[in-house]
């Protein structure tokens, strides 16, 4: 079952003009992608659809390399990817003839595709290592020996585990504090940012931008079974089927939580955005919510539900938020309906 969103209400018509002006100013600051063809590794899903939409609308032509198992049929027609004119490769990373004929002629590759769960990959390493670590040396290889101009690779901030050792409370990360992943997934992503800038980023080869996206919501947001990933989807769910809300490890873990769309956004400007070249940059809002916020904020939605304390799963950082001051400096002047990027637009 779909878990329903947690909306804010509706802010009427001045904020529907505000939106379409930040839209607009959004599509000039794309204009540079109108002709040029995007490849996008792994977008079938949620973010991925979000982002070859926005790629089309600012002109670009679309090319996607997904392998379509992470959803049923059912929930991926909710992302909408059929309609947006994307050409659709239904392949695996692994597979070097398919990445080559989705990679050639491109002049922007995003690879976002993964095994990107973290309960998936403590529990089938093999696995992670395969997708994460294999796929996206294919993947790195192919766009080395094609005339890519940039490369944004999607990591993520799970390389940043607990954060700086004996520091209490919420921690603020910082793309160039030292990196301690406490997770399979997160190790795999961290060796790709490494991997992505020693193969790529010289002279003659493609620019490459890292994001390490923060805690990502939105519709059509489904939770996966067996993971404990997306976070307000699986609580939302909970709350609508009578069931408990879980609070793993009390839910005093610390997240970031930026919506899909501002997502997307700083994702395509990535692509365009001069200064973003050769950088690292967390895509998150700068606000640090617990998890039990979080809970908090779902449960008026549900009168009667109720909250469990439940075991911290495998993996499960405690967390922190975005240092947004890069993000900021490379990306951010009008980037999404309302200028949410770095914003608080809280779930």
């Amino acid at each position: 079952m779909i878990a329903p969103s947690v909306q804010a209400p509706s802010l009427g018509s001045e904020s529907q003009d505000k939106d379409t002006a930040a839209e607009e100013s959004l599509l000039r600051r794309l204009s540079g992608l109108r002709g040029a063809r995007v490849a996008v590794t792994g977008g079938g899903g949620l973010v991925g659809s979000r982002v070859v939409a926005l790629a089309r609308r600012a002109g670009a032509s679309v090319a996607v390399l997904d392998r379509f198992d992470a959803y049923p049929e059912d929930v991926r027609e909710l992302f909408g990817l059929d309609r947006f004119g994307a050409e659709l490769a239904v392949g695996d990373i692994c597979d070097r003839d398919t990445v080559r004929r989705v990679v050639k002629g491109a002049d922007y590759v995003i690879h976002a595709a993964a095994y990107a769960d973290v309960a998936a990959c403590a529990r089938h390493p093999d696995v992670a290592f395969e997708a994460n670590v294999r796929g996206t040396e294919i993947v790195l290889e192919e766009i080395a020996a094609a005339p890519v101009r940039r490369l944004v690779f999607i990591s993520s901030a799970a390389v940043y585990g607990n954060g700086r050792p004996g520091v209490t409370g919420p921690q603020v990360f910082q793309e160039d504090q030292l990196l301690v992943p406490v997770s399979v997934y997160a190790n795999t992503k961290l060796w790709a940012e490494h991997q992505a800038r020693l193969m790529l980023g010289g002279p003659g080869r493609a620019e490459v931008t890292v994001l390490r996206y923060f805690s990502v919501y939105g519709d059509p947001q489904i939770p996966k079974p067996g993971s404990h990933s997306w976070m307000v989807a699986w609580m939302s769910m909970h709350a609508h089927l009578g069931l408990p809300i879980h609070l793993n490890g009390g839910g005093v873990q610390v997240r970031d939580l930026v919506h899909v769309e501002d997502i997307a956004a700083a994702t395509v400007l990535a692509l365009v955005e001069e200064r973003a070249a050769g950088q690292v940059i967390n895509i998150g809002t700068g606000t640090p919510t617990s998890v039990r916020e979080v809970a908090n904020l779902i449960a008026p939605h549900y009168p009667g539900s109720r909250q469990i304390v439940t075991p911290l799963p495998e993996g499960d950082p405690l967390g922190g938020y975005a240092s947004i001051e890069r993000m900021r400096e490379c990306l951010v002047r009008a980037v999404h309906p309302g200028a949410r990027v770095g914003g608080d637009r809280r779930p």
